[in-house]
């Protein structure tokens, strides 16, 4: 018995030996693109607008070490020309995977919402992405920081231990570039020049034990530092995101919800004049390409509604919007989109503007 044993673990090292003997180091290359034409009038019909911006073009490389160790990143050039655009390291981290475990460090993006990790142009519908991921989660959000991840059957989670947000900013003549109350897309500190004295804490599950059907939600919090004396923290501001998400693909029906809401305490900083910041979109399409044959064709609508709370002026920024849209994937990796939408907002006065966009999009 001991020798069969014996025998039985010489031959498993074996079996793993040559496992690792077939694997070899390399890199990847990816990336993916977007073009838009964006066409925009006034309640009285005048064209207020009229765009063509080639958006975003993104690279992505890695290296792979071994099975479980490797290196990933993401360099993203936005409006095509410099200066004018921007020339952003979105992620960059060592990479460590299991079965069950892994771990990031370095440049690396929160997990919140649908498009936050994932939002290459054929992931969503429209031309343009939605403006819940504008106002309530500011895609793409990418932050120094590190994590753990893994998967137990059904379920995913990740918590992430990232910088502190940016309470707010001047231009150069001094004046207020941005105030966090307004939400916290300028308050990505993008890596640079940032603090560590809270640090961000993003918590995140899924789910995705029904064919087609994916739930997620998550949770980020910081006291973000306002003011800094003598080596401590004099005065913060408490900020909480929290969102949920769900998407069906499959049957030829395309169903995507999203829902967030920011808070704030301000028991550490009482001159705070914001207020929360929520909102919410629902995609609902159906794929006809089966029927007319050509590929992965959607026609769709979808509602949202984004409320800013402005205590400062004693109102608030709302904006609902009615958009509907034609998206087309003669393959996978490449879409054509087209969306038509009215958007009514409410600043000192209602106002209605009508969009219209075209635009292509790929990953590869």
């Amino acid at each position: 018995m001991k020798l069969l044993r014996l025998l039985s673990i010489l031959l498993f090292s074996m079996v793993l030996n040559a496992q690792d003997d077939f694997f070899e180091p390399g890199y990847t290359i990816g990336g993916y693109g977007e073009l838009h034409w964006n066409k925009a009038s006034d309640s009285d019909g005048n064209l207020i607008k009229n765009t063509m911006d080639f958006h975003r073009f993104i690279i992505y490389y890695g290296y792979n070490w071994t099975e479980e160790w490797s290196f990933k990143s993401e360099v993203e050039l936005e409006h095509n020309f410099l200066p004018g655009g921007e020339l952003e390291l979105e992620q960059a981290y060592v990479n460590y995977h299991t079965d069950k475990w892994g771990f990031q460090g370095g440049v690396i993006l929160p997990t919140a919402g649908l498009h936050n990790e994932y939002h290459e142009p054929p992931l969503f519908l429209s031309v343009e992405r939605p403006l819940y991921n504008k106002y309530v989660i500011p895609t793409t959000w990418f932050s120094n920081g590190f994590a753990f991840y893994g998967k137990m059957n059904d379920f995913g989670w990740r918590i992430a231990i990232m910088e502190d947000l940016v309470a707010w900013g001047e231009n150069d003549d001094g004046s207020p570039k941005f105030n966090i109350a307004n939400g916290i897309r300028d308050a990505r500190g993008k890596g640079y020049k940032t603090t560590g004295w809270d640090l961000l804490k993003n918590i995140s599950m899924n789910y995705s034990g029904i064919s087609g059907l994916r739930l997620a939600g998550s949770m980020s919090m910081n006291n973000v530092p306002i003011n800094v004396e003598g080596g401590k923290v004099t005065a913060s501001l408490g900020v909480s995101l929290m969102e949920f998400n769900a998407k069906y693909n499959a049957n030829n029906i395309y169903a995507v919800v999203e829902y967030g809401q920011i808070s704030y305490d301000n028991s550490n900083y009482t001159d705070f004049t914001g207020g929360n910041t929520s909102g919410y979109y629902l995609d609902l399409g159906y794929n006809i390409g089966e029927i007319v044959n050509c590929g992965t064709l959607i026609p769709w609508f979808r509602i949202s509604n984004i409320i800013r709370d402005d205590k400062a002026v004693e109102s608030s920024k709302n904006s609902d919007t009615m958009r509907f849209g034609l998206t087309w994937w003669p393959i996978d990796n490449v879409a054509f989109k087209l969306d038509y939408a009215k958007i009514t907002s409410e600043k000192a006065t209602d106002n209605e503007t009508s969009e219209f966009n075209l635009g292509i999009g790929y990953s590869f």
